[in-house]
């Protein structure tokens, strides 16, 4: 398996944990979450929910659609304690977008993994593999190919990148 560390193109990622659920920012619990789709079951003996068929769940100016989002609630805390979304995942925020086969967020951990088909897209730059990984608490990301030999691509505009990291 092929692997890049991306902390040269950290400024593709700048604002990137901005387009993850309210679940893994800091600001979880502020803005209301609104979810449509086609069928919703919930089982609150054990803080599980899932959402079916054209799923659109948005917080702010985040929106996520998959065909199915499925999330664990801790029993202790009442807090998302993880999100799978799979089938056409797309995250989207402002200029930036990311897209994959399925997503599992993990908000205790603080990491999303983008898998199948991932792109991350922002302005004009955009980086292509297997998996995705981001580590919000590390600010870094990690990209690998497929096992097949897949090799990771990242299409780099220099001036966006400068204007991504001005203050």
């Amino acid at each position: 398996m092929k692997a890049i560390k991306l902390h040269w193109a950290l400024a593709l990622l700048l604002c990137f944990p901005s387009l993850l659920p309210a679940a893994l920012t800091k600001d979880a619990g502020i803005q209301p979450i609104e979810v449509t789709a086609d069928k919703l079951r919930a089982d609150s003996g054990t803080g599980q929910v899932t959402f079916e068929g054209g799923v659109v769940a948005k917080q702010g100016d985040v929106t996520m659609f998959a065909d199915i989002l499925h999330a664990e609630y801790s029993r202790n805390t009442n807090m998302i304690e993880r999100v799978d979304a799979e089938g056409n995942v797309r995250f989207l925020q402002e200029d930036k977008q990311v897209t994959s086969d399925k997503a599992s967020l993990f908000n205790l951990e603080q990491r999303a993994v983008f898998s199948g088909r991932a792109i991350l897209q922002q302005g004009g730059n955009t980086v292509h593999g297997e998996t995705i990984t981001v580590y919000m608490d590390e600010n870094r990301a990690e990209v690998k190919g497929s096992e097949e030999g897949g090799r990771v691509k990242a299409v780099l505009i220099p001036q966006n990148i400068r204007e991504a990291t001005k203050p």
